[in-house]
């Protein structure tokens, strides 16, 4: 069927573009790719000028969500400025301070976890509410969470729990939302992937070949794959979908018994050097 996603003609605003190998940048493209016009929103100026070549000829807007103020001033300035109303927003921001490096979970600062949580999670908040009055009828709202919440790892610190938080502020969003609109609120969870911002997690590269293993086809997922579930997300064709996370992980959180991967373990523990 010709354009599926039926997004010609729509206007989607998208947060959290950082470099070309953001989850955020491979959903802007797709949407481009499909007819929709896009409005970006970047933290800073400084950010703005290092994606000037990327995004040169689009409008681009700065917020920086740690202020409460600036997502107000965004949704009025976007409006001045004729870009409305929107057919959906993106929220691709995360951000932790591992300035002092990992430390056991018990040893998480108030400030760090505190400026996490408003950055990663209620920012989503702010900006539904900002936007309320400049959505369009049956508007979509995205946010991209992990692919599970159960998991404990070591290199990932108290982000765990915000993505848990940022989860859980999707399904309310959707229910108060549900009063008086028909705008939705989904997130995509999901798998490991190939981003700046992974490449600065102490571990990453082995945590990332592990899932590889575990995934059933046994290739990792590619950024692209977790942009095409989110445009799904955002296009009318996923109507019926609501206040839910659509895990994408190439169905590594159901193969925990591989026999490849149980093979490699117990090999590894039988090799290990007895303790006199």
């Amino acid at each position: 069927m010709p354009d599926f996603l039926q997004f010609s003609g729509k206007t989607f605003l998208v947060f959290g573009v950082a470099n070309r190998k953001s989850v955020a940048w491979f959903i802007a493209r797709t949407l481009e790719e499909q007819g929709a016009r896009v409005i970006y929103s970047v933290r800073s100026e400084s950010r703005k000028k290092s994606l000037e070549t990327l995004l040169a000829g689009k409008p681009v807007f700065l917020c920086d969500v740690e202020q409460p103020e600036e997502v107000e001033r965004l949704a009025a300035a976007i409006a001045a400025a004729g870009h409305g109303p929107l057919h959906g927003i993106v929220h691709s921001i995360a951000f932790a301070n591992y300035s002092e490096g990992f430390k056991p979970f018990h040893e998480t600062k108030r400030a760090d976890f505190l400026q996490a949580t408003a950055v990663s999670a209620f920012s989503l908040v702010e900006i539904a509410r900002a936007f309320k009055p400049h959505f369009a009828p049956g508007a979509s709202v995205v946010t991209i969470g992990i692919s599970s919440l159960l998991v404990t790892p070591d290199n990932y610190g108290y982000m765990g729990p915000i993505k848990a938080a940022l989860e859980s502020c999707v399904r309310f969003l959707a229910k108060s939302f549900s009063v008086d609109s028909t705008v939705r609120f989904n997130a995509v969870g999901a798998g490991p992937l190939k981003t700046s911002a992974s490449a600065g997690i102490p571990g990453y590269v082995e945590s990332y070949l592990y899932a590889e293993k575990l995934t059933l086809r046994k290739k990792n997922l590619e950024t692209q794959e977790v942009a095409n579930v989110a445009a799904f997300l955002l296009s009318e064709r996923s109507s019926g979908v609501n206040g839910t996370t659509v895990v994408v992980d190439a169905g590594l959180g159901s193969n925990y018994f591989d026999q490849e991967i149980i093979r490699l373990a117990m090999g590894a523990r039988a090799n290990r050097p007895t303790q006199a």
